[in-house]
């Protein structure tokens, strides 16, 4: 199946029949994805709500932390209810979780998921998958959930307006890079060209996530340069942000965003980790990889998961027990590679 001038593979054409046929007309449907939504995560909302609003479905996002702001600028009026998000998933008829298929990496909403009606998944990790039953269209091969959103309107006959381009083409960008990482496939990158057909304007878009950075996100990824630590015998470099810092540059988890690229563009570097306390006193880690270095594998040790080039896991204890454990364990595995 060819749409846009992009081929559908014939089990993406099929999950999106699967995911269509518990949608009914009139009907409500909450849109949601992890917690501290990245761009393919909002991209994929947001295109999704519009294509959904069009066929007549009351659609809503409802997340378990707020939208970072500099995506703000794709919202459509109304169409974030993330302040009442449990309330919106609970009166849902069907809830479509995006970019994620762990149940627990849905903090607070895991309850109003876990008991909703229906729960359709779209996304392109591998994880646990530990949704509540339902349909899938999941393809680890995908570049960004993004791409997979544009298969699901391709496949059912959906016009993708401008508005929804944008959307899409955000998490796409954002998801590889800006087309600089080993995801960027020459599938992804005609996708993102029929995008551009459909209007979208890539100046405005990088301006819009990539240049309009606040002071404090700036001095926040100054500060947390400064832990930088690396260990060229293993190719192993890693950053901490300090437990107040966030804080003290009032800046958000979404500031964080690909600071730990830093320590990844070390010649030699293998392997980049960041480590920070999130709310609930846990340890977060994002790991980063360069080369072979398969950092899924990695973080699955840890009940983690991602992609091979970029991965995570949380942990409970101190933020040193947690470094020694997971640092010892990068060692390891470098070692025998």
């Amino acid at each position: 199946m060819t749409t846009n001038g992009v081929s559908i593979p014939p089990e993406r054409a099929r999950a999106a029949q699967a995911i269509a046929g518990i949608l009914q007309p009139g009907g409500r449907v909450a849109l949601t994805t992890h917690v501290n939504a990245d761009g393919d995560g909002v991209g994929s909302e947001v295109a999704l709500w519009h294509l959904l609003r069009a066929r007549g479905l009351r659609a809503g996002i409802a997340n378990p932390t707020p939208i970072p702001e500099r995506f703000d600028f794709l919202l459509p009026p109304g169409a974030d209810r993330s302040d009442r998000a449990a309330k919106e998933i609970e009166s849902a008829d069907v809830v479509i979780v995006l970019d994620i298929s762990d149940l627990g990496r849905l903090g607070d909403l895991q309850g109003a998921v876990t008991h909703s009606h229906a729960v359709a998944c779209i996304d392109h990790h591998v994880s646990p998958a530990s949704l509540p039953a339902g349909p899938r269209l999941v393809a680890p091969e995908a570049s960004a959930t993004a791409e997979l959103v544009f298969d699901l309107a391709g496949a059912l006959g959906w016009e993708l307006t401008r508005d929804a381009a944008r959307a899409l083409y955000v998490g796409i960008l954002t998801d590889t890079g800006a087309f600089r990482f080993a995801n960027t496939s020459p599938r992804v990158l005609r996708v993102a060209g029929a995008l551009l057909e459909r209007g979208v304007d890539p100046e405005e878009i990088y301006e819009a996530v990539y240049a309009s950075a606040p002071e404090g996100r700036i001095r926040l990824i100054a500060e947390v340069l400064q832990t930088l630590v690396v260990e060229p015998d293993v190719g192993l470099a890693w950053v901490t942000v300090p437990p107040d810092a966030l804080a003290r540059h009032h800046a958000t988890p979404d500031d964080l965003d690909g600071l730990v690229e830093y320590p990844r563009s070390i010649a030699g570097v293998r392997l980049a980790l960041l480590f920070r306390q999130i709310a609930n006193g846990r340890i977060k880690v994002s790991f980063r990889s360069m080369g072979a270095v398969d950092v899924a594998e990695l973080a699955h040790q840890f009940g983690g998961g991602g992609h091979q080039k970029a991965a995570g896991a949380s942990f409970e204890g101190t933020p040193a027990d947690v470094q020694e454990q997971v640092l010892e364990a990068a060692r390891a595995y470098l070692r025998r590679r």
